[in-house]
């Protein structure tokens, strides 16, 4: 018998399962969000953190001057105060037995004036680094407390959602071994071709560079620039051998990344230090336009609160969210830019 005759129910069953999948797909980009947000926490985090120790430190040897400057005050008003010989400028001077003891006795009152006036300004400076050591400890922990409460909502919104799509997924267990099945052959199919395409791509890049050796930015007919050829698509290879690894929300290693950890974990490969968020990676390398995208150019999704590295044929290879594994996909719904690192 033809398509017609299939059972009724398994097709509504199917188109219950797309519908769920509809959902879990708007959920998970919903969650990379919160996670590159918990990830910018942490980079945040570890930043505020970096500035106290500086400022501590500060504050410490602020305090240790201004206590050694207070002291050499402190004696040289004492050692005035008990002194046995005449204190005043004008005894000193008034003391003097001839022109020469004259002016030797004018330039020594100058230089012990100029001395204390030396220690005044040094307790005064002192101070003042103190005060703005303890003013900026008092910022950076205001900060601090700032970011961990940024922090906390985010990893409360993740926890949330995990919990509402593990529930959907619940639903279509059923039908999740036949489409994860089907996943994985095409996977397969994907990883080939872009091995395959791998030789040609890092042909292209060489000749690209030997055209351009410094790396200068080139002018379109308009004026307008446009980035420098890729030096780093070698990490297409790279970033090719972690095909399969579980996402793991928090992970830069390969037990698990998730999309940022997956693309600073590939770049550090090659002596390139990225931050762990999305969002700071953006801010990273040059702008490059869909256009003239090359393989190695960080490619962000869904308001920048998702990131993959572009491996050519107008796919890019990622991390793309809990449940799923580094895979390669099609450029498409959600994209936003990218950045060529230099």
């Amino acid at each position: 018998m033809g398509p017609a005759a299939a059972d009724p129910s398994i097709a509504s069953k199917q188109g219950e399962a797309r519908q769920v999948l509809a959902q879990i797909n708007r959920l998970d980009i919903s969650l990379e969000r919160a996670i590159q947000s918990y990830d910018t926490a942490n980079v945040k985090l570890a930043g505020i953190e970096r500035d106290q120790k500086r400022a501590r430190f500060e504050l410490h040897v602020a305090k240790a001057n201004l206590g050694h400057a207070q002291a050499a005050l402190s004696a040289r008003l004492v050692a005035i105060y008990t002194s046995d010989t005449q204190n005043s400028a004008l005894e000193v001077l008034l003391g003097s037995r001839s022109l020469d003891d004259l002016l030797n006795r004018i330039d020594a009152v100058n230089r012990v004036s100029n001395q204390d006036a030396q220690t005044m300004r040094e307790v005064r400076t002192f101070k003042r680094d103190v005060v703005q050591q303890e003013a900026e400890l008092r910022r950076a922990h205001a900060a601090q407390a700032k970011v961990v409460a940024e922090r906390a909502a985010a990893k409360a919104s993740i926890h949330g959602q995990l919990a509402q799509r593990h529930a959907l997924l619940s639903s279509i267990r059923s039908q999740i071994a036949t489409l994860q099945a089907q996943e994985r052959a095409r996977q397969a199919q994907l990883a080939a071709e872009a091995r395959a395409r791998i030789p040609a791509q890092t042909s292209a890049a060489a000749s690209a560079a030997a055209q351009n050796p410094l790396g200068v930015g080139a002018s379109t007919p308009e004026g307008a620039s446009v980035a420098p050829p890729s030096r780093y698509g070698g990490v297409v290879g790279i970033a090719m051998r972690y095909l399969g690894t579980p996402y793991v929300w928090g992970g830069s290693s390969p037990s698990g990344f998730d999309c940022s950890g997956f693309t600073m974990y590939v770049y550090a490969q090659v002596g390139v230090s990225l931050p762990h968020s999305s969002y700071a990676q953006y801010g990273m390398g040059v702008p490059v336009s869909q256009s003239a995208l090359q393989p190695g150019d960080l490619v962000f999704f869904y308001g920048l609160g998702h990131v993959g590295i572009y491996i050519g044929g107008g796919q890019y290879i990622h991390a793309p969210h809990t449940g799923d594994v580094v895979k390669i996909s099609s450029l498409g719904a959600g994209y936003v830019g990218a950045r060529r690192i230099l």
